[in-house]
């Protein structure tokens, strides 16, 4: 059965891992950039409720790179955790650089940075750890959030890492999404690392896919109505068309002052109701207090009416 299974998997990536060769095309996933500005905006929000300084996030930038380059730029200077995301069958790792941690620390702590930065390269306190492990948390549940608008998400925290050889969650040569987003803090900076690898990413790909920019259009409701109150007050002309005739060149020439034309019409006849010579409605006539009516019947079919036009000749 596991074979069967393997070789099922196996054609249904086939195309999959033809498109993935040469790498992952963010570009192709528009609704990616989406879900990291809000789950930036979630994090600022978060973090309020640990110190009273504002954390500003931003996104410096979103590329792909091998795992293999992302951990070893990671070593030595960032403490990563890693995620297991079941729905999408793989796990994808969070990072913050120590700059990151001393910046919290020190605003966590009553800063107002005044002091100068740290510029120590050393290991992480058992304090900077659990700052690292609390903002994990919280960022976790932002994108967590953010991605379950999208997808079906969920981030089960795993372990906390500072040696990268112990973060390696897919092959090194495996492609993977970096997006880097800068912190200020109390004039202050540091870097917030997420991590997707390729194969997570295949298995959302099309959820990404979609982008609801184009579909979407935001609107002013206060122009809208401006605007459907003074269209609906436009006076537009329509008339009722009893029959329609065909007359040669020569018929108009021959035309008399009192000259009578008879229709094939009768009070039977169907109106049919134009407006800019564009067909409305097919109407019956009527009369009421000395004035003709017309009564709306149904809407113009205008195929119909078409294809009765090349029967009818």
């Amino acid at each position: 059965m596991s074979d069967l299974r393997r070789q099922a998997n196996s054609v249904k990536d086939g195309p999959e891992r033809l498109l993935d060769a040469g790498g992952i095309s963010i570009e192709r996933m528009p609704q990616l950039l989406v879900i990291f500005d809000r789950m930036l905006t979630q994090c600022s929000e978060s973090l309020r409720a640990l110190c009273s300084s504002p954390a500003i996030f931003s996104v410096a930038s979103t590329q792909t790179e091998r795992m293999g380059e992302i951990l070893t730029n990671f070593e030595g200077r960032v403490v990563v955790a890693i995620f297991q995301a079941a729905s999408w069958e793989s796990r994808i790792i969070l990072g913050l650089d120590h700059n990151f941690l001393f910046s919290m620390a020190e605003a966590l702590f009553g800063g107002d940075g005044s002091e100068p930065a740290v510029q120590e390269d050393r290991p992480l306190s058992n304090i900077e750890m659990r700052i690292a492990q609390s903002v994990f948390d919280r960022a976790a549940k932002a994108m967590q959030a953010s991605f379950s608008a999208v997808v079906d998400t969920s981030f089960k925290f795993e372990t906390l890492e500072t040696r990268m050889d112990f973060a390696v969650i897919v092959p090194r040569n495996t492609f993977s999404i970096i997006t880097t987003v800068n912190l200020q803090i109390l004039d202050r900076g540091g870097e917030l690392y997420i991590v997707l690898p390729q194969p997570a990413l295949n298995t959302i790909r099309q959820s990404l896919a979609h982008d609801s920019a184009k579909d979407a259009v935001t609107r002013d409701p206060r122009w809208v109505r401006q605007m459907q109150n003074e269209i609906t007050r436009a006076e537009v002309k329509v008339q009722g068309l009893i029959e329609e005739r065909q007359f040669t060149l020569g018929d108009i020439a021959n035309l008399k002052i009192g000259q009578t034309m008879h229709l094939q019409a009768t009070t039977k006849t169907r109106v049919k109701l134009e407006c800019n010579s564009q067909d409305l409605f097919w109407c019956q006539l009527g009369q009421a207090d000395g004035f003709y009516t017309l009564r709306v019947d149904e809407p113009v079919d205008k195929d119909q009416d078409f294809m009765d036009d090349i029967l009818s000749h």
